[in-house]
């Protein structure tokens, strides 16, 4: 039991420094900025439920998705690693990283009239919070998970992750105030700097097992 809450609260943590979502603040604020309060709670429960069966799909889906390519988990953790880093360098210079959503799409849903379903799906939702890193992590978690609690282990990270989303989406005026422009991006830099270490360790552990070490 004590291993599994050690398991959940490394997976947890390693999705909140993924997912950023302290960071997807500025975003949300700046696609839902003449949307009411109730509007912006709907936007944050459906991006908080899109994020959840986004992860645990892909989650549930990943060894089917090795085998059909033909990939080994050892090689998709080096390819993971190698994009979690690109993300982590990105992010450890305060920017939003461009592997998840460019400022021009930012730019693009901020100014055309669209649906609140296709705010809190796109770019919310994806790519913004579950987007190519944390969708690779969880399938790799998935993968090596060798147990049936471990597994659903993984499942309650995710949830876990999609209950944080909601609230900080829920809370991000107040977020906003507190921490201010300059507050965001220290926290950013913080979770880029997580995102490192998750990085080079999801690397050497994919080199470690493609050959045997």
């Amino acid at each position: 039991m004590i291993e599994l809450v050690k398991y959940f609260v490394i997976l947890y943590g390693g999705l909140f420094a993924i997912t950023n979502p302290v960071g997807a603040v500025p975003v949300f604020l700046g696609v839902t900025h003449d949307l009411s309060r109730g509007e912006r709670h709907e936007i944050a429960t459906k991006t908080a439920i899109t994020v959840a069966l986004t992860l645990i799909t892909f989650a549930l889906i990943g060894q089917w998705i090795f085998r059909f390519f033909g990939s080994s988990t050892d090689a998709f953790a080096i390819a993971g690693g190698i994009l979690l880093f690109k993300m982590a360098m990105e992010m450890l210079s305060g920017k939003l990283s461009t592997v998840k959503i460019s400022r021009e799409e930012t730019e693009e849903f901020s100014e055309e009239v669209v649906t609140l379903e296709e705010v809190a799906v796109i770019p919310l939702a994806i790519p913004l919070i579950s987007g190519p890193g944390a969708i690779t992590t969880v399938m790799i978690y998935m993968a090596k998970s060798p147990s049936i609690p471990a597994k659903a282990t993984v499942i309650a990270s995710i949830v876990a992750i999609a209950v944080t989303v909601w609230l900080v989406l829920c809370s991000a005026n107040g977020i906003k105030a507190r921490l201010g422009r300059v507050g965001i991006k220290v926290m950013t830099r913080m979770m880029g700097l997580i995102l490192t270490s998750m990085a080079v360790q999801m690397i050497i552990n994919g080199i470690k097992g493609a050959f045997g070490l």
